[in-house]
């Protein structure tokens, strides 16, 4: 790092390039910042030390640290020092490589054609938040390692304070020439670390070490590790090593599932980068025998697995799970199978649980606030839009830029302006999960006999509206109960097909995930071969909340009584420079944190269940489409601020009086069972029913049952209609209603409904 270098005097420099050489190191990577005033004297000096020591340099120009270099820069610091002894080649050209930039990669062609540079860029990164993140106690292991270059097999111990352990050797060199690598574990000893090493009783090499200590200065424990070692030479005999030529995999691994075959397979001397890793290398061992004839991958799996199959079938390690005589066809994995496991899903405490889970589904996990619940391939999700957000609520190690650049940002957690706008004075909206079924519908998390309905019955206050098939056997399944309350619902298992993509439509919401689902359903229980079915139900409110909702014209905005909720990118607007937008009147937004979900071959384009769907699209708002005819998802967050607002949603609807929150002389606070009247169970109001005779009479008004609504009591609120027929007859009907729960009860007893608000 140049950067580290501006104090630096000739002999900071020959101390360097003495210790690279000690350790046969050929050159250093001179990384360099644009503009740092310490470039030019660091850079001038490094060449003429290089130079007087036979050493080498080149240059890795750093885009990252303080903005990319422009092409006449890293043309002039090349031709400048290019000429140099000391400049590092590669093929006679001076070797050049960078870090990050994959902006300016089309600078490379005129760079390139003018300093006639071998270069070798790094790989973008993109950074470490999809790996899965650790504890610490996690990761360190607390103990002393140790590694020993012998000609001949040796023992190992540890002294920490005196009291002495036996080391473990985990990596043995293949002959027995070569590095031994081990440890011993703390187990609480503190004091001074001695190693020693012996050969058949005799003492070979020693080595001390500064002390373990336990004490704790200022509140701080130091835990760096200390690294020091020596040369000695009590070789017992002259040696002669094998070339690493002839050497063969010994010892090897592979990821997730390839495992096993690859420790198999490598052991043999076959492991493959492009499915194994090698751990150590060693003479080829004895193959046993062959065993011809051919051989496929078993059934489910891809293509990665038929030369390791060939190979381990070969030689007699043919496992059944990963390959069989009998040919099936390839499911090809839609994501590298290689790849290590990244959050698919996660939980957070409080404001926290909207970022943590819609970060944690793209594998952006922080465990400083959030929880990861699953881990799978990576759901990749790249950024929409340029953002400076920052957290309203505390430290949010970096949640509120990570989900406000990919279109959700709660505005109770996150300031998308990072304060600029410092004339906001309204408080920030709260954040209001979907009021439904996420918490009013759940799945048996066992298989149950779906015909027997003592296992098979929904809780009290609960209705079974579908059922998953899952693993299950025969007749079992897994029920799907829904609150009575939210009843009638519309639901079903979507997706069909070998490869299911099943995917919620408009204004609904995806509860459940399954490869097998049940019914009601697209393709009823037969099970996928990749992909799953979704379990989606239609949000009944879902017309009510986007009433007052629209898609803009090509090139048209909202209206200034309008806020702007949505956008999408519409294809037939060839002219048009900006996305068309999804305007409401209500406020505030009857939805809210709209995202679009999918990409490359959307898989993954699903909304959580705390959203609903408004809108499919294979475009969406950016990114090409989706591959297979596939559309992605945009997700919304349904506001039912809207609903309890005082503003009557649908635009015929009108208040004359708004109630205040004084005691309601209708209102009851008595829990509804106390009716003794049978027909208090059948009460029901019949609304939107409306007859048209085309000859008017009267005489055909008759009222045969008395009110089921008298069993309530005495004291019912009236409501009188005034109709006048043509005729100008008049007609009085007086209904009464039953109380209605009063303010009290509210509190007592469960959540009422949006609807009941409405």
């Amino acid at each position: 790092m140049v950067g580290n270098t501006e104090h630096y005097s000739g002999s900071d420099w020959i101390d360097d390039i003495k210790l690279a050489q000690e350790a046969h190191i050929d050159a250093f990577a001179l990384n360099m910042a644009r503009g740092e005033p310490m470039n030019a004297k660091a850079i001038a000096d490094a060449f003429s030390n290089a130079e007087a020591q036979g050493f080498k340099l080149f240059f890795s120009f750093d885009y990252a640290g303080r903005g990319p270099f422009s092409k006449d820069e890293v043309v002039s610091w090349i031709n400048k020092y290019a000429p140099s002894s000391a400049y590092f080649r590669h093929q006679g050209k001076p070797f050049v490589s960078t870090f990050e930039g994959p902006d300016q990669a089309e600078d490379w062609h005129d760079i390139k054609a003018i300093t006639n540079c071998f270069f070798v860029p790094d790989w973008s990164s993109l950074g470490a938040g999809p790996a899965m993140e650790f504890q610490p106690y996690d990761i360190i292991d607390d103990s002393v390692f140790f590694t020993v270059l012998a000609t001949e097999s040796v023992k190992v111990t540890v002294s920490i304070g005196g009291a002495e352990s036996q080391g473990v050797l985990r990596d043995l060199p293949d002959g027995g020439v070569g590095l031994y690598h081990g440890s011993a574990p703390f187990n609480g000893r503190t004091g001074d670390v001695k190693i020693t090493v012996w050969r058949k009783d005799v003492l070979i090499a020693d080595q001390s070490g500064p002390a373990i200590k336990n004490d704790c200065r200022n509140g701080i424990t130091g835990f760096d590790a200390w690294a020091g070692g020596r040369l000695t030479s009590k070789a017992s005999r002259p040696v002669s090593t094998p070339s690493l030529e002839d050497e063969v995999c010994v010892r090897g691994t592979g990821a997730n599932d390839f495992d096993v075959i690859c420790r198999a397979t490598c052991y043999l001397g076959y492991c493959p980068k492009s499915a194994c890793v090698c751990r150590a290398t060693g003479a080829q061992v004895k193959l046993p025998p062959e065993v011809p004839g051919e051989v496929f991958p078993a059934e489910g799996l891809n293509s990665n697995y038929i030369g390791l199959c060939n190979f381990a079938c070969l030689y007699g390690a043919c496992f059944s799970s990963y390959c069989g005589k009998t040919k099936y066809p390839l499911i090809e994995p839609t994501v590298s199978p290689f790849n290590p496991p990244s959050c698919t899903s996660g939980t957070g405490d409080g404001d926290w649980s909207v970022l943590c889970n819609f970060a944690c589904r793209h594998g952006f996990c922080p465990i400083s606030r959030c929880k990861c619940t699953s881990q799978g391939p990576l759901s990749l999700l790249n950024p929409t839009q340029q953002t400076k957000a920052v957290s309203r609520i505390g430290e949010d190690h970096g949640l509120c830029a990570f989900a406000c650049s990919r279109g959700l940002c709660p505005k109770q957690a996150c300031d998308a302006n990072d304060g600029e706008q410092q004339e906001q004075t309204n408080p920030p909206v709260d954040q209001i999960e979907m009021p439904h079924l996420d918490r009013d519908c759940y799945m048996f998390p066992e298989c149950v006999d779906l015909d027997n309905p003592q296992v098979s019955s929904c809780s009290s206050g609960h209705t079974r509206v579908s059922f998953d098939r899952g693993s299950c056997s025969g007749r079992y399944g897994r029920p799907i109960c829904c609150k009575n309350t939210v009843l009638p619902l519309k639901c079903t298992w979507r997706g069909s097909g070998a490869d299911c993509n099943g995917q919620c439509h408009k204004g609904e919401v995806t509860l459940f995930e399954s490869r097998t689902g049940g019914n009601p359903g697209e393709s009823g229980d037969t099970a996928c071969n990749r992909g799953h079915k979704t379990f989606c139900c239609e949000l009944k409110i879902f017309k009510e909340l986007t009433s007052q909702c629209r898609w803009t014209e090509c090139s048209g905005g909202c209206t200034s009584d309008e806020s702007l909720v949505a956008q999408r990118t519409e294809n037939s607007c060839l002219l048009a420079t900006t996305p068309l937008k999804y305007c409401c009147k209500n406020s505030p937004p009857p939805l809210s944190n709209c995202h679009w979900v999918g990409q490359g071959d959307c898989a993954d384009n699903n909304c959580n269940n705390k959203e609903v769907t408004l809108l499919l699209d294979s475009v969406g708002l950016l990114g090409g489409a989706c591959a297979w005819w596939r559309q992605k998802t945009l997700c919304c967050t349904p506001e039912e601020a809207v609903l309890g607002n005082g503003q009557c949603p649908a635009p015929s609807c009108t208040s004359e009086a708004e109630e205040g929150c004084a005691p309601d002389e209708w209102g009851s606070d008595q829990p509804e069972d106390d009716c003794e009247d049978d027909d208090c169970e059948h009460d029901e109001l019949r609304r939107d029913v409306m007859a048209v005779p085309q000859d008017f009479s009267l005489a055909g008004l008759a009222f045969e049952e008395r009110s089921l609504l008298e069993a309530r009591g005495e004291k019912r609120r009236p409501f009188e209609v005034h109709l006048i027929d043509l005729l100008m007859a008049a007609i009085t009907i007086k209904l009464e209603a039953r109380r209605y729960p009063g303010s009290g009860s509210l509190h007592d007893q469960p959540g009422a409904s949006d609807n009941v608000f409405q």
